[in-house]
Parts: structure tokens; sequence; C-alpha cells
């Protein structure tokens, strides 16, 4: 049975979520599913916005056919290639072989590189054309790296709604209502954008800020993105985050304190420096790297202010997990922080040059203390180096 949604008079949610889905692009984790979204809009033409991934194509399609309502498709608007987004493209093609696709060049060309596919019946759109489907018009805006290079939106000028492709998107299947403003967003799915932010998008963030720039320029009432809830209220609260993120400024002040220990020894220092640290009332949170997925350290290291590397020496080099974060966060061009460094090793601690060697590669960073070295275990002499190292975490913690 369909399940059709309506957004606005003659304006209808027709994706589908995937509850299942438990490891997103094969390599991030999630555990509340994804939802694929896709559009319809009936005007005196009827226009798709998007596809949907395989997972849900059945009930996609099944969607589409009923919101139809045996009206002619005239219109496909195709915004992103990425394959959860256009894998149904050849089963949508032959249910639908008469609808024209309108898009960029770009998109043309990835499609080729991706289906056995020429180019007629494509209608291609530059930045700033605008196209009547009758009483609505469409506005094309492209936006590059956010986060494939082909990436355009749609803004509905009529209805004030801007179809944002990925940005503005999120983790998390939806459930009885696709409104962000019904889905307590904050407390539910918030996690999921932060994570979902930093793991897909978050490299591109000059980028971004051409597209939040761009956004400004525009009356939005209503932002409808490819994943998760769509935006009808609150959009200043979410677009701030954005305009946080894509600065690489933190969000929240804290002190992200990341453990990657073997025997429990380089734990046990990084667990006294987090109690010394709450005690002056600074906010700590710490994280077993080797059991946490990078994906999630990824977007905690981007959240709080401060940052505290704590690295067992694993032959003659940092521990491997800890290595594999300190490589992401420096991809995904993680800046603007204090960070400080813990390292272990029985008979030749490296861990601590070699980790500051990999944080000296990136921007904006500022070292804070010494570099606590711990020789296989905590003793006293450590205790109260590390009691030295909360002084100089905390003092600029409070002072910015």
């Amino acid at each position: 049975m369909q399940n059709i949604i309506p957004i606005s008079k003659d304006f209808f949610y027709v994706g589908s979520s995937d509850h299942g889905c438990t490891l997103f692009e094969s390599h991030i984790p999630i555990s509340r599913g994804v939802s694929y979204n896709s559009y319809l809009l009936k005007d005196e033409s009827v226009v798709l916005f998007d596809l949907v991934d395989t997972a849900v194509a059945d009930a996609f399609l099944e969607n589409l056919e009923a919101a139809l309502g045996g009206r002619k498709l005239d219109y496909l608007v195709l915004h992103h290639m990425e394959p959860d987004h256009t894998a149904t493209f050849l089963r949508f093609r032959k249910l639908y072989p008469a609808t024209r696709i309108v898009t960029n060049q770009k998109v043309v060309s990835m499609l080729k590189n991706f289906f056995p596919f020429t180019e007629e019946n494509v209608f291609l759109v530059k930045e700033g054309d605008t196209m009547s489907v009758g009483r609505r018009t469409l506005r094309f805006i492209f936006a590059p790296m956010v986060h494939w290079p082909e990436v355009m939106m749609t803004y509905i000028e009529e209805e004030k709604t801007l179809l944002s492709a990925d940005a503005f998107g999120t983790f998390g299947a939806l459930g009885g209502s696709i409104f962000a403003d019904e889905v307590h967003f904050e407390e539910e799915f918030l996690p999921d954008a932060r994570k979902y932010y930093f793991n897909i998008v978050g490299k591109y963030g000059i980028q971004v800020q051409n597209v939040l720039k761009k956004a400004a320029a525009l009356d939005i009432a209503r932002i409808c993105p490819l994943h998760g809830p769509i935006w009808r209220s609150g959009l200043e609260w979410y677009l701030k985050k954005y305009d946080t993120w894509s600065k690489y400024e933190p969000e929240e002040k804290g002190v992200a304190i990341f453990c990657a220990s073997i025997y429990g020894h380089t734990e046990n220092a990084a667990r006294i420096l987090a109690a010394d640290l709450a005690e002056r009332g600074v906010f700590v949170k710490v994280y077993d790297v080797t059991h946490t997925h990078v994906c999630d350290l990824l977007a905690e290291a981007f959240r709080y202010s401060h940052a505290v590397f704590a690295s067992a020496t694993h032959n003659l080099g940092i521990f491997l997990p800890m290595e594999v974060l300190l490589i992401d966060l420096k991809a995904h061009f993680w800046q603007k922080r204090g960070y400080a460094l813990i390292e272990n090793g029985s008979w030749s601690p490296q861990a601590g040059a070699l980790m500051e060697e990999v944080l000296g590669g990136m921007r904006d960073l500022e070292k804070l203390g010494e570099t606590v070295t711990v020789l296989s275990a905590v003793k006293e002499g450590t205790c109260r180096e590390l009691h030295v190292l909360a002084d100089a975490i905390a003092k600029d913690y409070f002072a910015n």
C-alpha cells in the first residue's frame, strides 16, 4: 500500500525509509536507518524531484504511481548523481520513457558513467535558470562540492521551498511524520545530523558557505533535503548549525578526550585528567578510540572546542586506531581548537611526537601544555604532570 504524504497543495512526499540500513555508503555505521526522499509537484506540468536507492525502490515506485493518479509525468529533476539517489534510474526509465530529464551537464556526464544513456529527452539548465511548470516557477541553484561536483538545488518560488539535495540532510529513518518540527529533532536527529554533515559534507566548508550565501538571498519557508525530515519552522536554528559547522568552529564548549589504550594504563591517565578537569568546572567527555567507530569520533571532535589525544605506542608508532582518527581529522580539515597530548610506552614512547607531527600539519591548532608521558603505568609523578596539563587546558577553556 502506498504512503504519500502531502507537503502543501499539489506537492507531495513520495520517498521512503530503510529502517534496516546499518552501514551507509559501506563505511558509516548508523543505528536508526535512513530515508531516501523524493518529491512530486503536480502543476500544469508534473515534476518529480530525484529518485531513490534500490533498497526502497518498490515502495517509491508504488508511491509515485499512486500520487500521479493517472497523470503523465512530464519532468524528472536530478539534483545529485550519487547512487543512493539514482540507482533506480534504469527501472524508472522503463516505466516512464517519455519523461524529460531536467539537470545539468555534469549530471549527464555522470549518468553516462553509471548507465547506458543518451542525451535525448534531456533539458539542460545552468546556474540561475528558471522554468515555468504552470502556476509555479523553478529556479536552479548550483551547489558544486556539496558534496559532489555536479550537485544543484531547486527553489520553487511560489512555494518558497528549497529542494536542497544532500545539504541539510541527516541519517535516521522517517516514521509517521516527515517534518522536523514533529520529530523532536534536537533530541532525536541532531546527533545523526552532525555525524552526517561531518562525514559526508564537512570537508567542503567553503562550498557550504557559498550555498548559505545563496540561500540567504532567497525567501525560504521550507527546506526539503534528500535525507531526513523536511524543515518548515525553526530554519534559522538549523542554518546556524550549518554556518558554524562549515566554518569549522566548535559547536559547543567542552573537552573531548580520545583514548587509544592497549592494557588500560593510557585510559587510566585519560580518566585521571578527565576527573581533574571536571573538578575545575570543565565539561569533559572520554571516548574509547579502540571501540568507537572513527565516523562517530570525527563528529565529536568537531563538536567540542578542545581535544586531548591519549595514545599508547605500538610498534614504535601511534596505536593504529588513534592514527586512523588523526588521519581522518586531517582529511576533514579539523581546525580552530586547542589540543593536548598524552603518550604511553614501555621502552620507547614515540606516540606523542608522532601525533604532534600529524597535528602540526593541520591549520589553526594550538597545543596546550607539555606532552605527558606514561612509562607503562601511571605513577605519582605522572599524576603531577596530568595536574599541570589540566591547569593549561582549563586556563584556555575559560579564557575563550
